[in-house]
């Protein structure tokens, strides 16, 4: 839940994914304003229509701008950084992009929720940030940096509580390979994967949305949250598909690894378990609070127990290709999709 005292929330990236989905939830509650920050007229035009709410407030403008952030951002209670460049080959063809938009447009959100008074500030972030090897990582990552820099800075009694959570592929987002593999069932076109083996979480929206809001509500300065995830292999997310379709015979094509794909992602460190929180369906990741004294880092430093291993979606709970199936069958859009197949067919 929100907090009562929480009256106007500001979503950067808000006609995405988790912002529409996040606005949709607020304004089923007793918020009195919810404002969506992107640089898409047309997307906000389209999602204006679909809510028709008063409370519902839309921005123009570009993180990258900090004149336009500081403009939505004032006179609000909370703020969930959403906007980003996620697309992993693009980035890497264009990182200075990436820069732009992931690591100073995130600047600009710090700073300005921090001049204006914001209560909260949660940022989203990726697993594609621990031991980064793509331009989006890279960014994501020093993301996360200057958000824990911020709240270093201005110490466990500031007024702005700034946080990150940090999960995986989230199921039929924009961009992502389960609408992809839909659209090529449905167009007759093979299945095109790039390594079978190859591991990834598997997130619906709906966890992602609860776990920023469970930031938001339990986040102490400059805290960093992950929500446990099961994983599979994309043979396996193929296969499910394909059986979930009724299209035994559809073909699969491998097509080889894109550009600084990983053959597993991490979601947490084995540093930062050794200083986490297990809360049951999550991990809280304490920062480190030290200050620039380098007799801390070199001469004093934490004692590291071997115990801990990294946690990723090759070691996480792995789901066959029948509990695939089942998460599958729990997403709306894949229900809606299966409807409509059935129905052509």
């Amino acid at each position: 839940m929100i907090d009562r005292s929480i009256k106007r929330v500001l979503i950067t990236g808000g006609t995405g994914s988790f912002g529409k989905t996040m606005v949709r939830e607020l304004l089923a509650g007793e918020i009195e304003e919810v404002r969506i920050f992107s640089r898409d007229e047309e997307k906000q035009d389209t999602l204006r229509s679909e809510l028709s709410d008063p409370r519902a407030k839309f921005f123009i403008g570009d993180v990258r701008d900090r004149e336009s952030i500081d403009r939505a951002t004032r006179g609000v209670d909370a703020i969930f950084h959403a906007a980003a460049l996620k697309q992993v080959p693009s980035c890497e063809f264009f990182p200075l992009e990436a820069v732009r938009t992931n690591i100073v447009g995130s600047e600009n959100v710090i700073r300005t929720a921090i001049e204006n008074g914001v209560q909260s500030l949660v940022c989203l972030s990726t697993d594609k940030a621990v031991h980064p090897i793509n331009a989006m990582g890279v960014s994501k990552a020093m993301m996360e940096k200057l958000a824990q820099a911020a709240a270093r800075e201005i110490g466990p009694d500031g007024a702005t509580t700034i946080s990150c959570v940090r999960y995986g592929n989230v199921m039929c987002s924009r961009g992502s390979v389960i609408p992809l593999f839909i659209r090529q069932i449905k167009a007759s076109q093979p299945i095109t994967i790039t390594e079978p083996t190859m591991s990834r979480f598997l997130m619906p929206l709906r966890d992602s949305v609860a776990l920023v809001r469970f930031a938001f509500s339990n986040a102490e300065q400059g805290d960093l949250f992950i929500k446990k995830a099961s994983a599979s292999t994309v043979a396996d997310l193929a296969t499910a598909m394909v059986q979930l379709f009724r299209v035994p015979d559809h073909p699969i094509k491998l097509i080889g690894w894109r550009h600084a794909e990983k053959l597993y992602e991490t979601l947490a460190s084995a540093q930062e378990l050794a200083q986490s929180d297990d809360l049951g369906d999550y991990f809280r990741i304490r920062m480190d609070r030290r200050d620039l004294n380098y007799a801390a880092y070199i001469s004093e430093g934490t004692e590291y127990t071997a115990r801990f291993e990294d946690y990723h979606s090759h070691n996480t709970n792995q789901l066959d290709v029948s509990g695939v199936k089942d998460l599958l069958m729990s997403l709306e859009e894949v229900r809606s999709e299966l409807a409509s197949w059935k129905d052509f067919n």
